[in-house]
């Protein structure tokens, strides 16, 4: 087992650490009001995530404001969309809107051949994290899985249903596969990018995995993400990956077998003793408390916070959310999170 000298990477690579690391997902954002002053800076979203001053600034607040153990940078997963060449913007209070593919034919418009240029000034972001972090903080790249990606890319931003994506698949399993197959390689190639600009480690988020029945997840899910765990491992052997198929069930067990990453992050439903029999012999992991106690504080919040850590903090784990923290999140509540779990002992 290999040493680290960073909370947050020893625990990746299988450690217990005693209180364990903590970082929060989507942990820079609009709950923070010094988030919201530097937004205002930017044009707009995309503006702001590929604008290094702006992105590095955005992501050094939250480890300014909390000193948490793990910064991921600035940005957001359909950047590789934009990259690819199809139409990408976010409207306020809506989301994220994307010029929707409707056809095979859409797939020949995408463009892999013009994505290092596009995501410059993504990787310039991280060779200014990776200078001003504090020595001890890990930073971390990231990515969406194809999946993921590709059912923003057909409905044209979220969608209660994912029937249009969905529909694709089962009808024309091979084309849709064309273009999972695609984003399988150009997300390789992406984190791959990442850690040759700085990131020390990588989550790979499949945000919508559990909408699929399994044969299907396997497919359309379990296997691309493997295969970008291979790709990137062959390159980056000592980089750890964590993989977020959010909503999976009982599943995360195949993904903890099979994928081959460091670490899995679990949604708010995985059961912490289930996941502590079935997981964390296999993987570290990370998670899960609701985002919404971070809204709510109070004793609900440091009785949910007390449970994770009791449950698996014996064992390779990262403290984290279940999803990504919302913007009504109070800030007090993220300094108390942070407090306790950083004042955690086992009881012996």
């Amino acid at each position: 087992m290999k040493s680290h000298s960073k909370p947050l990477l020893r625990a990746l690579s299988g450690q217990t650490c005693v209180p364990p690391p903590i970082w929060l997902m989507r942990q820079a954002g609009r709950y923070l009001p010094e988030y919201r002053e530097t937004r205002a800076r930017g044009r707009n979203f995309l503006d702001v995530c590929l604008t290094p001053e702006l992105a590095v600034e955005i992501t050094l607040q939250p480890i300014r404001r909390y000193a948490l153990d793990g910064a991921i940078m600035f940005s957001d997963i359909l950047i590789v969309p934009h990259a690819l060449g199809q139409k990408v913007w976010f409207e306020d209070g809506v989301g994220p809107k994307l010029e929707p593919l409707r056809r095979a034919e859409d797939l020949e418009k995408l463009a892999p051949a013009a994505m290092a240029e596009a995501l410059a000034p993504v990787y310039e972001t991280l060779r200014c994290l990776r200078r001003d972090l504090p020595p001890e903080v890990t930073l971390i790249g990231f990515a969406g899985a194809p999946w993921t990606v590709a059912s923003y890319m057909i409905e044209g931003g979220t969608s209660k249903d994912f029937a249009r994506a969905k529909t694709w698949a089962y009808r024309e399993p091979e084309v849709f596969a064309r273009l999972i197959d695609l984003l399988s390689e150009v997300t390789a190639d992406y984190l791959c990018a990442q850690v040759e600009a700085g990131a020390e480690a990588l989550q790979i988020f499949d945000s919508w995995a559990g909408i699929w029945p399994e044969a299907a997840l396997r497919r359309w899910c379990l296997e691309p993400v493997k295969a970008i765990v291979a790709r990137v491992k062959s390159q980056h052997p000592e980089v750890p990956i964590i993989v977020f198929p959010r909503g999976v069930g009982v599943l995360y067990e195949a993904f903890a077998r099979e994928v081959g990453a460091d670490a899995l992050s679990l949604d708010t439903t995985v059961p912490l003793d289930w996941a502590r029999a079935h997981l964390q012999d296999k993987v570290a992991v990370q998670g899960n408390l609701d985002p919404l106690l971070l809204v709510a504080g109070g004793e609900a919040q440091r009785d949910a916070v007390k449970a994770i850590l009791e449950a698996l903090g014996a064992g390779p784990f990262v403290f984290n959310l279940g999803h990504g923290i919302t913007p009504q999140a109070s800030t007090d509540h993220v300094a108390d999170l942070v407090a306790q779990v950083r004042a955690w002992r086992p009881e012996t």
